[in-house]
């Protein structure tokens, strides 16, 4: 069966509101897996931890924040981690260092390679891919190797440090799998 897609101006894209928020690849907007407990498990621990060390690190932390990755791309990274000393742009466009997907029952690997391959292709020096269901995390750095991390995240060349346990204790605590 053979599928429309309607293309969608950027212009629309970026004065449109949507929720949730969505990419946009070469004029078509793509909708992103999001709402379950797990993914916002995850996602509010590192939006607080980033938060809370931010200062000592010099970066700020953003949930779903839209970064142009080129001029045919823009995505939402589940969480995007700048550097404090960068200028605040409302549609990212200064490469930061840090993005990271958590991933949804729903995601496919194939869809996720590529918005690896975007965040490296703007310059972004490291993303994380978490699983939350697994209980497992990947630090992909700008060869696009995605690497299982045993026991802490981090930032080459930067203070940033995340433990795993810490980042699944909620996870465990409530039993969600």
């Amino acid at each position: 069966m053979a599928t429309s897609t309607t293309l969608v101006p950027l212009e629309q894209y970026l004065r449109t509101t949507y929720q949730p928020d969505r990419d946009w690849i070469d004029g078509e907007v793509r909708e992103r897996n999001v709402g379950e407990g797990s993914h916002a498990s995850v996602q509010g621990f590192l939006t607080f931890f980033f938060r809370l060390h931010g200062p000592e690190w010099g970066v700020r932390c953003y949930p779903e924040l839209r970064i142009q990755t080129s001029d045919a791309h823009y995505r939402v990274a589940d969480v995007c981690v700048v550097r404090r000393s960068d200028p605040f742009e409302e549609v990212v466009r200064i490469a930061p260092p840090l993005c990271i997907e958590i991933l949804s029952k729903d995601d496919r690997m194939s869809d996720m390679q590529e918005k690896i391959e975007d965040y490296l292709g703007m310059g972004v020096t490291t993303v994380w891919v978490i699983d939350p269901v697994r209980r497992k995390a990947f630090n992909t750095d700008h060869e696009g190797l995605a690497l299982p991390v045993a026991e802490f995240l981090t930032v080459k060349d930067t203070p940033i440090r995340v433990s795993l346990n810490a980042l699944f204790e909620e996870l465990n605590e409530i039993g969600s799998n």
